[in-house]
């Protein structure tokens, strides 16, 4: 009974503290609506969620927030220095293809949000057998880099987290 009330505790709770997060006002009515987007948006998208994800290392998790946050702060100052101070200059964009090892959509899918949240990248496209994704980097000179950075700092703590 509970589970058809809840079927995705975790997104419920992230529904409601993003909502709250958006109104930047905690307020009983603002928490009463967050709690009502928070229940209902699972509820009604539940039957495209055939497999509930698990979550296997949640201090994985936690570290893996920080690490995308951290890297979206320096990200943000990089790339407003960039066009501050040098706007006529002669960026490299570069096209990478980064080999995935993950498996899971869920996974893949927050490897696209985060690479796509942090300024000068951009998750484009995913292969049609999900081996590889296609990123745009704004300026690098270093595509190898990248791509063990990407890798790095994402991939594998996903994997740990997802699979």
């Amino acid at each position: 009974m509970i589970s058809r009330l809840i079927p995705h505790p975790l997104l419920s709770i992230t529904l409601t503290l993003v909502w709250l997060g958006l109104v930047n006002k905690v307020t009983p009515g603002n928490l009463l609506l967050g709690a009502i987007f928070g229940l209902v948006v699972p509820m009604i998208t539940a039957p495209y969620w055939p497999d509930q994800p698990t979550l296997r290392r949640p201090l994985v998790v936690v570290r893996y927030i920080l690490v995308a946050l951290s890297d979206i702060v320096v990200a943000n100052v990089q790339v407003a220095l960039m066009i501050a101070f040098k706007p006529n200059a002669n960026f490299k964009s570069r096209w990478i293809t980064v080999p995935l090892e993950l498996t899971s959509p869920e996974a893949i899918t927050v490897l696209a949000g985060t690479i796509t949240m942090t300024p000068g990248t951009l998750s484009a496209m995913l292969s049609a057998d999900a081996s590889s994704i296609l990123v745009h980097c704004l300026h690098t000179e270093d595509p190898e880099g990248e791509v063990a950075n990407i890798k790095q700092r994402y991939e594998r703590p996903l994997k740990e987290i997802f699979e």
